[in-house]
């Protein structure tokens, strides 16, 4: 009735995890990709706190403040809350930005390199 076809969410979920024996701190899978609208489900596995906080530097100004305004229960520019415990979970749904890759990192383990990547297509 004039609607059109409606794409349903899709649901990513990426585990943050740490093997301690060999010091790797990862997001699993590192890359994710997703379109505006979709949800970001990061769930800590191991290795707590972990957070996730995107590269807020050459990101355009309206895909910056549409990135932090997706962002419930910020602790700073961009950056998620502490996830203290395992089991524990962050949600972001991927707003209406421009196709590109946005980087993201755990600020606690930065030192470790725990990176991660948002791919966002139309």
């Amino acid at each position: 009735w004039g609607a059109g076809p409606v794409a349903a969410q899709t649901v990513h979920i990426v585990r943050l995890e740490v093997d301690v024996a060999r010091q790797v701190y990862r997001f699993v899978p590192a890359r994710v990709t997703a379109r505006p609208g979709d949800v970001l489900r990061f769930r800590v596995s191991s290795g707590a706190p972990h957070n996730v906080t995107f590269e807020g530097d050459g990101l355009p100004a309206a895909a910056r403040e549409a990135l932090d305004a997706a962002m419930p229960d910020r602790t700073g520019d961009l950056s998620g809350p502490v996830l203290d415990h395992p089991g524990a979970e962050y949600r972001i749904v991927v707003p209406a930005i421009p196709p590109g890759r946005y980087p993201f990192f755990c600020t606690p383990h930065r030192v470790y390199d725990m990176r991660g990547e948002l791919i966002v297509t139309k």
